[in-house]
């Protein structure tokens, strides 16, 4: 696409480009905090919510799942396996692992990049609601920078308990 003419939603415009390299950062970064972590340490409640290391994975993992497969293709979140509420999203079960929760995340993100690759940001997308794709990407990006904060401070107790 010729930079000149295309819009900062566009694929290949640098706007996009950016915003695109800051959410796989996050990505990365939210992934790496379960590096060297036991499944015990994972799994470690240190504040009076559902949040754990491992629990904060799966909830981003259900939040790309939500904002770029239900909002683009329409699927149901019963058709996805997913639990109906973002609160939900966080319960553990007796099957997640550090490789399992890890694993599902990566896809999710995977899918996501590919979902959106050749799409601009300014296309409406329908799936639960219309509006447009900037909105999706950006409400993943917040999620994600959020999420790493949390991540960072329990990481460091976590560690810092050993």
């Amino acid at each position: 696409m010729d930079d000149s003419t295309a819009g900062p939603g566009d694929p290949g415009h640098p706007t996009r480009r950016s915003l695109d390299a800051y959410i796989d950062e996050h990505r990365d970064l939210l992934a790496h905090y379960l590096d060297d972590l036991t499944e015990e340490e994972a799994r470690r409640s240190l504040v009076p919510s559902a949040t754990t290391l491992l629990g904060l994975l799966k909830h981003v993992t259900f939040v790309h799942r939500v904002w770029y497969d239900q909002d683009i293709t329409g699927r149901s979140r019963a058709d996805m396996g997913l639990p109906e509420s973002a609160e939900e999203s966080w319960i553990l079960d007796d099957s997640d692992t550090i490789a399992s929760v890890l694993s599902g995340y990566l896809t999710a993100c995977a899918d996501a990049r590919l979902a959106i690759a050749s799409t601009s940001l300014d296309t409406i997308v329908t799936g639960r609601r219309p509006h447009p794709l900037w909105d999706s990407h950006l409400h993943v990006l917040r999620e994600l920078a959020q999420h790493c904060g949390h991540a960072e401070i329990l990481r460091e107790q976590i560690v810092a308990a050993r």
